[in-house]
């Protein structure tokens, strides 16, 4: 009798449906829009949700698997789909008919690349493989970027079936017993774990993004339905302690966490772990538990409600700028969160109850199945079609363009800005200035870490007996064509010494996409400068963004080295830096392109530091070269000059103005080369 007590009181806790659970889920979507919009800086919504989603998937595929001893992929696979296909089709595709209507054409594109791989899920692995930076503040993100962690989830459901079966079965044929689920259960979550944390440095993208460096937070949820029933026992006492411990953990942890904390790292752990002591502690169901506050008519419809909020709140988050048409308030937080609130009600009862209650897909799993996949495949055919639509180009680029001459002399810099209110360009040209980077020289990437010389960094006479070298970072590459040009006509080698984001100049740097401390940039510098002692090239020339970090023993280091070579040194001070994507504004702007010229006082940004760096150069006997007057005159930088786009981002120059701007270096170069 007492133990049919025992089992009956177990059985009571064990509960089908938890409000816990669903105040948790509301926690997870709050925190998460909280953090995207800057109303709080707290973290760990997402790694709260895989804990979830992998105890409740876990908890119906374990439960039937006892049950039958096998799953009915059929029906799993379409519960998955009347979820969530319905609400990611519609989602998809409405931003991209708002992506079109309000976001620039250039990014029109990139949209529905990424529009295409998060319809088929698969959109996590091209964030990574793109090295994007998931808390970048440029405007390079883009409106479909969140679903990166249903890809995750997707990928799980795909595979988490069919492993559950397998491992179960073999477990139960070998050891009568679930220990060989358990223990693949753990080796999973240890080893995607591990992964996770090692690749956080090297790779931070890959780690941030990568299933397999995510599925433990998954496969940890499925290990807490796995230990469930042990966990009912649980003294209730007990079980309040932790549930409570649970929420202060994601709490206290969400909040320790910053933009500068390397993710996923071992930072993540804490939310998962504050998840899992929550959902742990409420099988034992206490009475005065985290439940207490979690389970409210508030947090229960925010939970029910959730999923349209979190694909919601993103899109708009990132279009909402190009909407307004005007900078991006405090106010304007609290509108997003609000409106995109607003749109997930709406989907909720239009779109996602009725595919999730539809009598006819719960009856025939397949009929669900093949409705999921006509409704994914619709999202993946828009994205498809929107590809090869025209870009919807502002009508002021129509105009009369001007030849293109390029840098003719500063007059045609005073022209261009006389010009600024419509700037003489042609659709062609701008079509090609995003991608116009320069053709000539090399560059090495972030995660290189020694210099080693390549066929494609020798440029202009590569027969020459004279060799300069051109050393620096990206604002060092972006000169290529020109140096190209330069050592055609002069008749020198010139061999291009750069790494992105790497200051010749000794100090340190820390990588807010890498998440900590530039180190493959110190090597780097160090492997190079040591290649140019040995070369001892008749001229270096040195070009480099200029940096709030910089120092002036470090500019000092590098500089004594060069001078210690024996070589004329030749320094360009860095050119001005938009504070928005130029071609993007050339783009979208129809009746106000002035607003794309740039002012000098705001685009030459740390003068103090350029001043430090100049100093620096004259000092040890660099040759300067002022090249502001290439690109800006009367306090204005203009965006386009001689009918070339002057910049293809909102750091970089085009490859086409660069060229034009051999004849402003030749008198420099020839007269130190002739002595």
């Amino acid at each position: 009798m007492t133990s049919h007590r025992s089992k009956a009181a177990n059985a009571e806790r064990l509960r089908k449906y938890r409000p816990d659970i669903q105040g948790l889920r509301a926690v997870a979507i709050m925190m998460v829009v909280a953090m995207h919009c800057g109303i709080l800086d707290i973290h760990g919504g997402v790694d709260v949700s895989f804990v979830l989603s992998g105890f409740l998937i876990g908890s119906q595929l374990l439960a039937e698997i006892d049950k039958t001893g096998k799953v009915s992929l059929s029906k799993f696979w379409a519960r998955r789909f009347r979820r969530l296909a319905p609400g990611a089709a519609v989602t998809i595709v409405a931003v991209g008919v708002l992506s079109w209507i309000y976001a620039s054409p250039f990014r029109f594109r990139e949209y529905m690349d990424d529009g295409l791989a998060a319809s088929v899920s698969l959109i996590n692995w091209r964030l990574a493989e793109n090295g994007t930076d998931y808390f970048a503040n440029d405007g390079s993100q883009s409106p479909y970027q969140h679903f990166w962690s249903l890809g995750i989830e997707e990928q799980f459901y795909l595979a988490a079936p069919i492993v559950l079966v397998v491992v179960a079965w073999i477990s139960r044929l070998v050891f009568r017993n679930r220990v060989l689920v358990g223990l693949v259960l753990m080796g999973a979550v240890g080893g995607s774990f591990y992964l996770g944390y090692s690749l956080t440095t090297p790779n931070q993208p890959l780690a941030y993004f990568g299933t397999h460096t995510r599925i433990w937070e998954l496969t940890f949820g499925v290990l807490l339905a796995l230990w469930a029933p042990f966990l009912s026992r649980m003294p209730r006492g007990l079980a309040a302690v932790v549930s409570w411990l649970g929420l202060g953990t994601i709490l206290v942890t969400g909040m320790l966490i910053t933009e500068n904390t390397p993710l996923p790292g071992y930072a993540v752990a804490g939310p998962v772990l504050g998840a899992w002591l929550i959902i742990a502690g409420g099988c034992a169901n206490p009475g005065f538990g985290a439940e207490k506050l979690l389970d409210n008519p508030v947090f229960d419809f925010i939970g029910k409600v959730s999923y349209g909020w979190y694909l919601w709140h993103w899109p708009l988050l990132i279009l909402w700028p190009h909407i307004i048409g005007w900078e991006f308030g405090y106010s304007d937080r609290f509108r997003v969160a609000v409106l995109s609130f607003l749109l997930a009600i709406v989907m909720h009862f239009i779109v996602e109850k009725r595919f999730r209650e539809n009598v006819k897909l719960v009856v025939r799993p397949w009929l669900g199945i093949l409705t999921g996949g006509a409704l994914t495949g619709t999202a993946a055919v828009a994205m498809v079609v929107a590809l090869q639509v025209p870009l919807n180009l502002s009508i002021g680029t129509a105009g009369t363009a001007a030849a293109l001459t390029g840098f003719d002399g500063t007059e045609s810099v005073e022209k261009a800005v006389s010009e600024r209110s419509d700037p003489k360009v042609s659709r062609s040209i701008l079509l090609k200035s995003p991608e116009d980077r320069g053709d000539y020289g090399c560059i090495d990437q972030l995660l290189v870490s020694s210099w080693t010389l390549h066929d494609d960094c020798v440029i202009g006479d590569k027969e020459s007996d004279r060799t300069l070298v051109l050393l620096g970072d990206s604002h060092a590459y972006q000169w290529g064509n020109a140096f190209d040009a330069l050592g055609r006509k002069l008749h020198v080698k010139v061999i291009t010494v750069i790494k992105s984001g790497c200051s010749p100049e000794v100090y340190q740097i820390t990588r807010e996409d890498l998440g900590r401390e530039y180190t493959e940039c110190t090597s780097w510098r160090k492997s190079a400068l040591a290649y140019i002692k040995k070369l001892k090239p008749d001229v270096i020339a040195v070009a480099n963004r200029v940096q709030f970090n910089t120092v002036r023993e470090g500019a000092e280091d590098t500089f004594k080295k060069l001078e210690a070579t024996g070589s004329d040194l030749i320094y360009l001070t860095d050119t001005p830096k938009p504070t928005f994507s130029v071609p993007d504004c050339l783009a979208e702007e129809s009746d106000a392109l002035s607003s794309c010229t740039l002012k000098a006082e705001t685009a030459v940004d740390l003068p103090e530091f350029r001043k430090l760096e100049r100093e620096v150069a004259e000092e040890h006997g660099a040759t300067v070269i002022n090249t502001l007057p290439a690109f800006c005159a009367d306090g204005y930088c203009p965006a386009v000059i001689g009918g070339h786009v002057v910049y293809w981002d909102n750091s970089h120059m085009t490859g086409g103005y660069a060229k034009s701007l051999e004849s402003f270096l030749e008198p420099t170069f020839k007269k130190v080369l002739a002595d």
